[in-house]
């Protein structure tokens, strides 16, 4: 619709697709996208994720992992020990969400002011 269009009130609005509500109602909770691009770099231990996102906790990131895990986009590995470590990589459905996640931070950083956002260090 370009500027100045009047809106027909009785029109219908469409409906939003089924698979893009499910793609929100994983990966639009909170954290979620920052654990998937965290890993899109490599795979790594539950420690280092934890200092990638600095103020994530234990609780919500294991929670996380392992929603990202039913979801078949992690893959959770035990590495024999000792110690003991368990590291979380993506899988190939998990690896395919790189160009998307790449698009946005390019999105973000046209449209999406600095001003505003909480930034490591401030109380937010």
């Amino acid at each position: 619709m370009e500027l100045g269009q009047q809106v027909d009130p009785h029109a219908a609005c469409a409906s939003v697709d089924v698979a893009l509500t499910r793609v929100f109602e994983l990966l639009g909770k909170r954290w979620t996208g920052l654990i998937v691009a965290v890993l899109t770099q490599r795979p790594s231990y539950f420690a280092e994720l934890r200092r990638a996102i600095p103020r994530i906790s234990e609780r919500m990131l294991s929670d996380r992992l392992t929603e990202l895990a039913d979801a078949g986009l992690v893959v959770r590995e035990v590495d024999p020990g000792p110690p003991l470590r368990v590291s979380y990589g993506l899988t190939e459905a998990g690896q395919a969400l790189r160009p998307a996640l790449d698009e946005l931070g390019k999105w973000a950083e046209r449209y999406l002011p600095e001003s505003g956002l909480c930034v490591e260090g401030d109380a937010c």
